[in-house]
């Protein structure tokens, strides 16, 4: 298996950013929402540094698995499984739906899909590409 260590710098990195906002940031906007919009692109970011063959519809795919999760805590999931006492599995996992958490997914989801489109054109002019 071949890495693309660009892209899981990009994981690390949207990682540690992530850690960031759920310890340290306490607001309204950053916090329940930037927060939400970088989880699907720190996935992709995953993803796209372990498997080494670009993944057709990959942020469709991310998409519809954060609708599930969403789901999943509408029915209060964590709760069915007790693991609200584990705060780690519990904070990843997620808690409370909100419909809003959707519509951030759905963002991400909007510039992974220009992301990819411009990284093909780059590609399609060049040989070198940022995450390829």
């Amino acid at each position: 298996m071949k890495l693309n260590l660009k892209c899981l710098i990009v994981f690390f990195i949207l990682l540690i950013v992530e850690i960031i906002i759920g310890v340290f940031v306490r607001d309204a906007i950053i916090r329940p929402y930037v927060g939400d919009i970088l989880v699907v692109i720190l996935m992709y970011a995953f993803i796209r540094g372990i498997i080494k063959k670009p993944v057709k519809y990959l942020p469709i795919y991310l998409f519809i698995f954060s609708c599930i999760v969403e789901t999943a805590q509408y029915f209060r999931i964590v709760d069915i499984l007790h693991l609200r006492k584990y705060k780690i599995l519990s904070t990843i996992m997620g808690t409370s739906f909100d419909i809003k958490d959707i519509l951030c997914y759905l963002i991400g989801t909007v510039i992974l899909i220009i992301w990819e489109r411009v990284e093909r054109k780059i590609n399609s002019t060049s040989k070198t590409s940022f995450l390829g």
